[in-house]
């Protein structure tokens, strides 16, 4: 039977809750809040995220200066005098509604029935000097082209909601590039992370082993991995460069591309590329995290299994394997979610590219989020790869079996 936790103990694990709550929770929360907005900072309309109707008074009241002025100087040349009295009314229209928000240099909320009110004036003075200038075609009227452009302008002046509810979501399943991207992403966790573990269980086996100069060897090993991620793929995209890379011309000489400069150029080039450079950085990492869990198993078991006979194989599989589950979990674990949200080194070595060939997530939501400022579907984007993370995770633990905050 497990014991309760007690109110003494509660509160010394609540700094910690309220940490978690302000540094993790709060900005998850945050990004929902985005995605149920088509919020775009290069649209005027929806560089805020707006509940209900909002009205920029100082953009409409200078374009509607601008509407009279226009029509005030196309005035003075007709000499039909009905025509001219039509361009009165019109610029006297325009001035009364101008008189309502005089004054005014802000975004204000609108009622429904001022939205309405606001739109029909609007969509009024739209087809008034629509037909003024259709009716008075024959005449030499100099801004005949520059008012539909400032009635434009005028309609942008009243910002409607930009709430959407769940549309982006249902919008980033039909996406075509999100499932590229999503595709790229996984096949290179998977490939990477593969090889990763197979490698750094046997680098952690090596370093496991009491022998003279084990302590140069394990600091030697880190040194990838101690590398920033940044630096690394630079160096990297040295090596790969058609021009003078070492590598490039390797893969070369052996067939595996025509050319040194189609490395990089080649959509399965790219990412065994990508792989590659991720692999000989992180598998020290993921050697480290198994090392820490071989050392935790008690050697007097492998002394018996010795005595009774075992071979190598028997005594991995029986003893090694079951007792590394844990320190398996953790290391698969991290290591699966690194790779899933790699950003740095694909920016850095291929951009995505190309043609998308190595766009990940993380790449594809950087892309929407600050190359085209759509926040709104960037976060839903965002928060699909937190959907994606947070599946991963489950999936490690309940196919592994491996209860990491088991007191036993």
């Amino acid at each position: 039977m497990e014991k309760r936790i007690s109110f003494k103990e509660f509160l010394f694990i609540l700094p910690i809750l309220i940490i978690i709550s302000v540094f993790s929770i709060w900005p998850i929360l945050d990004s929902v809040k985005y995605t149920v907005f088509d919020y775009r900072l290069n649209d005027q309309q929806n560089s805020k995220m707006f509940l209900g109707s909002s009205f920029n008074t100082s953009s409409f009241n200078e374009n509607a200066k601008y509407v009279a002025y226009y029509l005030k100087k196309d005035m003075e040349a007709v000499e039909d005098e009905t025509q001219k009295q039509e361009f009165e009314r019109i610029i006297v229209y325009v001035k009364e509604m101008m008189a309502v928000y005089e004054g005014q240099n802000q975004n204000i909320k609108l009622s429904g029935n001022e939205a309405h009110e606001i739109e029909d004036f609007i969509e009024k003075v739209k087809m008034d000097i629509s037909n003024l200038y259709q009716v008075n075609a024959a005449a030499n009227l100099s801004n005949r082209d520059n008012l539909p452009m400032i009635i434009e302008d005028l309609e942008k002046s009243l910002i409607s909601s930009n709430f959407i509810g769940l549309k982006a979501y249902g919008k980033v399943l039909q996406d075509g590039r999100f499932w590229s991207a999503l595709r790229n992403t996984l096949v290179f966790t998977i490939i990477s992370v593969f090889i990763e573990f197979t490698l750094g269980l046997a680098l952690a086996m090596i370093m496991n082993k009491a022998m003279k100069g084990i302590g140069l060897i394990r600091t030697v090993s880190l040194i990838p991995w101690a590398i920033p991620t940044a630096v690394s793929a630079l160096m990297w995209s040295y090596m790969y460069d058609g021009g003078s890379g070492i590598i490039a011309k390797i893969l070369a000489d052996i067939g595996f591309v025509s050319s040194p400069e189609q490395l990089l150029l080649t959509s399965t080039g790219a990412m065994i590329c990508a792989i590659i450079a991720d692999v000989w950085k992180t598998t020290p990492y993921m050697a480290l995290l198994i090392l820490g869990g071989l050392q935790t198993i008690d050697s007097g078991l492998y002394e018996s299994s010795q005595i009774d006979g075992a071979g190598i194989v028997k005594t991995f599989m029986a003893i090694t394997l079951p007792l590394l589950k844990p320190a398996i979990l953790v290391a698969l674990l991290f290591r699966t979610l690194d790779a899933f949200r790699v950003y740095d080194l694909i920016a850095v070595l291929t951009g995505g590219g190309p043609g998308g060939s190595t766009e990940t997530l993380s790449i594809y939501a950087y892309k929407i989020m600050f190359g085209q400022t759509n926040f709104g579907y960037g976060s839903v984007i965002v928060m699909m790869m937190f959907l994606c993370v947070a599946a991963i995770a489950a999936l490690f633990v309940k196919v592994l079996g491996a209860d990491v905050m088991s007191k036993n």
